[in-house]
């Protein structure tokens, strides 16, 4: 059984003026021990040798994505899966995005991980397309598109919710025109054929089994919403068993998010 986990982890795990949570995001991946990890907002990783401090202390190998504009991101995997392909998507993503191919029993899996724009619906929709044109290059039936989307899903009424948030953070949830609510990007990514891992796992559970922001930490831009997903193609999702989301002791307070699991009927090639 392969576990593949993503999280944004906020500012790189720590806050300019404020505390240091990197040993407390070791302590919950140390504890889910995901086979593969795509991590979000990773301030400061791509300098002072951090990203291999931190991949060290969690027995993992990783493949960083560097950002011009945003924060890098990155995909880590754990031995014994073996990884045949990384790199970085060769487009200006807000933030980035991460290739890495593994081997696995049923083939070659595919896992793109990336942070969305987090303040454009229409630049979302922009890097989703970049996202699909990926899919549809890679190896094989199997392939995951995982990260922080910063981006709504279509099937919920987010109304009311948005209506209680500030404007300055409501926006970047509004269309330009109209003020309705965009889901452009998520709505595109089913267009595509691919299968939101949560709702094709969950169906039926509560709509706040699946939120991911925010957590006790805080995040006054948030107000009760699921931004973090797991899509995987047919093959993927036929294979997944178990999706959901990490709450309880060192999730609460390492992030303003919480990181999505989903094991996967796959082993090591």
């Amino acid at each position: 059984m392969l576990r593949v986990m993503t999280w944004n982890i906020r500012t790189g795990g720590r806050d300019r003026g404020g505390p240091d949570r990197l040993d407390q995001v070791v302590r919950v991946v140390t504890a889910q021990a995901p086979d593969v990890l795509a991590l979000q907002e990773l301030r400061d990783f791509d300098r002072g040798g951090l990203m291999a401090e931190i991949a060290g202390r969690v027995g993992m190998a990783q493949h960083l994505a560097g950002s011009c504009f945003g924060q890098p991101v990155a995909v880590l995997v754990r031995s014994p899966l073996r990884v045949v392909a990384a790199g970085a998507l060769r487009r200006p993503f807000h933030h980035a995005a991460a290739r890495v191919v593994v081997a696995t029993s049923a083939g070659p899996l595919t896992v793109l991980g990336t942070h969305l724009h987090p303040y454009s619906g229409g630049r979302r929709r922009m890097e989703v397309d970049w996202l699909v044109a990926a899919v549809r290059r890679a190896q094989g039936p199997l392939t995951l598109v995982t990260g922080d989307l910063n981006a709504l899903d279509p099937t919920v009424d987010h109304t009311a919710r948005l209506a209680g948030m500030p404007d300055l953070y409501r926006r970047r949830h509004l269309r330009r025109t109209g003020g309705v609510v965009d889901t452009r990007a998520v709505a595109r990514l089913r267009a595509a054929g691919l299968v939101d891992l949560w709702l094709s796992y969950a169906a039926g559970a509560p709509e706040a089994d699946g939120l991911t922001v925010p957590t006790r930490f805080g995040g006054e831009e948030f107000a009760g919403m699921r931004l973090d997903y797991l899509f995987g193609t047919p093959a993927v999702a036929e294979r997944s068993r178990r999706v959901r989301v990490v709450r309880e002791g060192d999730a609460e307070t390492a992030s303003d998010h919480y990181p999505v699991v989903a094991e996967l009927d796959l082993d090591p090639a």
